[in-house]
């Protein structure tokens, strides 16, 4: 099953679409299949990529980390999801307390990405110094405009949950197989940034997350093949969150949304194969992870698409809904 599944990552390696590739498969009971393809690194020398490597997930952060999070916080009475980001921030938008509508979000507004806040900034090119650059989110009037999927949503949420635990991001714990950086292994290559003069290999690519120190609630998590399969498959058989928190990243919240992630629709990233209780997310790197709860079936596609460059059509966009309906056609015919 594995191997026709594969064949459509394999294919776009082979063309030099992407230097490689990782599929991984896990079911509810357990039952495991990874293949790889490729290179971890092109440039400045080459290296093989295999299962052991490390990947920079991007945007995956959100959702397997910053997202529980902020659900095992709601669960332990710590914030409540309806309850405003002032809860936890309460000098959010210190000098316009009456005014300011970012002190109006609530902690599942930006779960959902149902605010006024943009899609993205270059918060990177306002110093150097996380502490400073954390206020300067804080203190911003953000221009309002329709909702988004937006970073800075969730930028929020990971200040909301270094002030709610007194610690960084980075002292939550976390399984093996995921970890901010410097994680203990090999370490696939991402950008050549021009920001930072230098190919990025274990540093996260995300430049804002970067300047924020490494770790922030929209980027920063790495993982393995094996680390990112064993927190889909605990989502699969329940070991890995409450039934109260499997609800709310699988129920429909805005539109397409779900607590953190997106859910089925016609022409998403996903594939249109797989069943309607689907969930799903993407990273910018080049990741993926869509777990579908009524065939108890979850997959990831891991590849480096922005290294050496972002700037170059790796088709990524094409083959994550091909792989996904390569997938189910696989693990139907079974």
């Amino acid at each position: 099953m594995i191997d026709v599944a594969f064949a459509p990552a394999a294919a776009a390696v082979a063309r030099g679409d992407l230097p490689g590739a990782i599929l991984g498969l896990v079911t509810r009971a357990g039952v495991r299949a990874v293949r790889t393809a490729g290179h971890a690194m092109l440039v400045p020398g080459q290296e093989l990529l295999t299962r052991d490597h490390w990947f920079d997930l991007a945007s995956l952060t959100k959702v397997i980390a910053t997202t529980t999070m902020i659900l095992t916080l709601a669960e332990q009475g710590r914030i409540g999801l309806d309850r405003p980001l002032t809860d936890a921030i309460p000098d959010l938008r210190q000098y316009d307390v009456e005014g300011a509508a970012e002190r109006q979000l609530t902690f599942r507004d930006c779960l959902c990405h149902r605010t006024h806040l943009p899609a993205v900034a270059p918060i990177y090119t306002y110093g150097d110094d996380p502490q400073r650059l954390r206020a300067f989110v804080l203190q911003r009037e953000w221009p309002a405009g329709p909702a988004v999927y937006s970073d800075i949503n969730f930028i929020l949420l990971g200040i909301a949950i270094e002030r709610i635990t007194g610690a960084p991001l980075r002292a939550w714990p976390l399984p093996e197989g995921l970890g901010y950086a410097p994680v203990d292994g090999p370490v696939v290559a991402t950008e050549a940034c021009p920001w930072r003069g230098r190919v990025l290999c274990g540093d996260v690519h995300d430049e804002n997350a970067a300047a924020l120190g490494g770790a922030a609630g929209h980027a920063g998590l790495f993982g393995t093949v094996d680390g990112v399969l064993d927190f889909a498959r605990g989502l699969l058989d329940g070991t890995g969150a409450s039934p109260a928190q499997l609800q709310a990243i699988v129920e429909r919240q805005q539109g397409d949304r779900t607590c953190g992630w997106e859910r089925r629709f016609a022409g998403w990233h996903g594939g249109e194969a797989c069943s309607d209780r689907t969930i799903g997310h993407t990273g910018f790197t080049g990741t993926g992870l869509w777990i579908d709860m009524d065939r108890g079936l979850a997959w990831t596609l891991l590849t480096n698409r922005v290294h050496p460059t972002r700037h170059r059509d790796s088709g990524i966009f094409a083959l994550r809904p091909a792989v996904g309906d390569a997938v189910i056609a696989a693990y139907d015919a079974v």
